[in-house]
């Protein structure tokens, strides 16, 4: 019967029921079927990186709990938030996510004029791995801790060159957090990505840098370049011979290099719990969690994986570091 008709015998009430049910059923049919094609995973980072790295492990198992593939990919520019941008203009509805870090969802949004609220403009699905900075120098440079660096540094004013990932990235962060504890000032070169800042610290372009712990592990035990303390309150479990940087003479230094996954804004509830079933089902995988941890990265324990906890930690980072970044 058709609303017409409906109305034609008196029925309003009748068909703007009719009318609410063809309107609000849609949206349950969606979720329902979801997914029914593949998924996108938007990385803003290069192919290689630690962040691409946990997009495509994820991906890999969440296809066997959804039923479907998830494609990651790459869209490198000003650090990650082109591709932010991307997810946050998408259509929500659960077939275009963002895998992003500290660097492209709080670093880069204090530093770049964006078209998007890097918090209202998402809908949080769950936080993912984390992993820890280091700072990293040349394998000849004359220093072996922190304090050994801020020594040399002051021993050799203007002469020094750090390796930065761009504006407003974590390893730049870093970078200036080691400035403004140390007093000194030194110049910061910029690269696209970290393997990139990696290569020419190997080959001895540059003297050090800031740099993810877990990428550049493999290079630290081969010897191609020395590890001066690890930017966190305590120890790394991937290298505990390594002291922290305020056990090495420079305290105050800690930032914590998390990843997440978000959803345009809108975004179905039904599909945002989906999604996060997923996440949390590819982490209580142990093979998952042993790839993670090869790679130095922490898993979340289940409480943190909440769509509302990620939102919860996503501001309070915001609220830390854009002061930092704001006042550079």
């Amino acid at each position: 019967m058709t609303s017409r008709q409906l109305i034609g015998r008196g029925g309003v009430a009748a068909a703007a029921t009719l009318l609410a049910l063809v309107c609000t059923g849609a949206p349950r049919t969606q979720a329902q079927d979801y997914p029914s094609r593949p998924i996108t995973l938007v990385v803003g980072l290069p192919p290689g990186g630690p962040t691409d790295s946990v997009a495509r492990i994820l991906a890999e198992r969440m296809k066997a709990t959804l039923g479907e593939s998830l494609v990651v990919e790459n869209q490198a520019g000003a650090a990650g938030t082109i591709a932010a941008a991307r997810v946050a203009h998408a259509t929500p509805d659960g077939y275009t996510l963002s895998v992003g870090q500290w660097t492209t969802n709080v670093g880069a949004a204090a530093v770049f004029p964006l078209q998007f609220d890097v918090l209202a403009d998402f809908t949080p699905i769950a936080l993912l791995t984390s992993s820890r900075l280091w700072l990293v120098a040349r394998k000849d440079l004359p220093a072996n801790t922190a304090g050994e660096l801020v020594a040399w540094l002051k021993a050799n004013p203007g002469k020094a060159t750090a390796a930065s990932v761009g504006a407003g990235s974590a390893a730049h962060v870093c970078l200036l957090d080691v400035q403004n504890r140390s007093g000194i000032r030194f110049p910061l070169v910029a690269y696209r990505g970290g393997p990139p800042a990696m290569q020419d610290l190997i080959s001895g372009q540059v003297d050090f840098s800031c740099l993810e712990a877990g990428q550049t592990l493999p290079q630290y035990r081969v010897g191609n370049l020395k590890v001066l303390g690890v930017a966190s309150e305590t120890r790394w479990a991937g290298a505990p011979e390594v002291p922290t940087l305020a056990e090495g003479g420079l305290p105050g230094v800690a930032i914590e290099f998390w990843h997440g996954l978000w959803a345009p804004k809108g975004t179905p509830p039904a599909i945002i719990a989906k999604l996060n079933a997923a996440v949390a089902e590819a982490f209580a995988d142990v093979a998952v969690r042993e790839r993670f941890t090869r790679l130095g990265h922490t898993v979340p324990p289940r409480e943190k994986l909440s769509p509302e906890a990620l939102y919860a930690h996503h501001k309070a980072e915001i609220d830390k570091w854009w002061p930092v970044i704001k006042a550079e």
